[in-house]
């Protein structure tokens, strides 16, 4: 039952823009999964599903596995939120719009990068430790590229 009802909401997601756990719930009972919002709030956990803009509105969305797999509103996300990337030994620290550094930083973590030990997002900074010193730079380029 949770698989399938996991299953349902990937679609959901995919199809609908939806905004908030209510509406997701109203969305999986009329396609016959009855649902609370909390069972739909530990779904949304799970799954790591962030909100992502869209439409001057915030949507739930999927992060992406690896580079190639990031999804088009994420990398709308990144895009329009990163301002500034920049390299110190082996941190990166990356400059968000105000209230956007934890979303970027959970699309980066969703790519599931080698180079990466770990980030820690406030409101507009994120600090990405790379595994070694010799990973920066191609770590920069991937993030940059991203970005563009």
């Amino acid at each position: 039952m949770k698989n399938r009802r996991q299953r349902k909401i990937l679609d959901l997601i995919a199809s609908y823009e939806i905004e908030t756990q209510g509406e997701l719930a109203k969305l999986l009972q009329e396609n016959g999964i009855e649902v609370t919002q909390a069972t739909v709030s530990r779904d949304i956990k799970e799954l790591g599903l962030i909100k992502v803009p869209l439409g001057g509105r915030y949507c739930y969305g999927q992060a992406g596995g690896g580079v190639g797999g990031i999804i088009e509103r994420q990398q709308r996300l990144f895009r329009e939120s990163v301002v500034k990337i920049a390299a110190s030994e082996n941190n990166v620290v990356i400059k968000t719009l105000v209230g956007s550094a934890q979303a970027v930083a959970a699309v980066i973590d969703g790519l599931g990068l080698p180079e990466i030990i770990g980030t820690v997002a406030g409101d507009d900074t994120i600090i990405i430790v790379a595994s070694s010193t010799d990973m920066v730079g191609e770590l920069v380029a991937k993030l940059e590229s991203l970005a563009d």
